[in-house]
């Protein structure tokens, strides 16, 4: 497998990181989840991986990102990759 998607989606978050928060020393990052979508011979699959250490807090993330892109949908321009 080629994961090559993967690494560009990564790095794209990490400039998006870079732009938003720079060189500030009062905040970092304490953990992230990620969501991969894989299509293959026997159909589409999603491989997920949290370090928030906490399986309602990993729960409660997801929630809160459904939300906020849920408001972005209505709220165009706010969509990543729109600013």
């Amino acid at each position: 497998m080629d994961t090559t998607k993967a690494g560009q989606l990564i790095a794209e978050q990490m400039e998006a990181l870079e732009r938003d928060f720079g060189d500030r020393d009062d905040y970092r990052i304490v953990g992230g989840i990620s969501i991969i979508l894989i299509e293959g011979p026997e159909g589409v699959t999603f491989r997920t991986r949290s370090n928030l250490g906490n399986p309602v807090m990993t729960l409660g993330t997801i929630r809160m990102a459904e939300d906020d892109f849920l408001h972005a949908m209505r709220n165009p321009g706010r969509l990543e990759g729109d600013e």
